[in-house]
């Protein structure tokens, strides 16, 4: 895996938290950031795509996750 470094800021008391969870779970501050970075970046394009397809599934009837799931299934 290629990695690049990147440098951020945070206000003391996340930087704090992040400090506390690296002691209490043994993982690096970069392990951490990378997983929430991930967990964020997957979010948005949940996200991107729930918007892009609401026109199309208002127009099946499909209105919540639950009847697109069900239409699906």
């Amino acid at each position: 895996m290629k990695t690049s470094v990147r440098t951020i800021r945070l206000d003391r008391e996340p930087g704090e938290q992040l400090d506390t969870l690296t002691r209490r779970t043994g993982r690096t501050r970069s392990q951490i950031v990378r997983e929430a970075l991930r967990r964020r970046l997957a979010a948005a394009q949940l996200d991107d795509l729930r918007r892009r397809v609401m026109p199309f599934a208002g127009a099946a009837g499909c209105l919540t996750d639950e009847d697109a799931f069900q239409n699906t299934s």
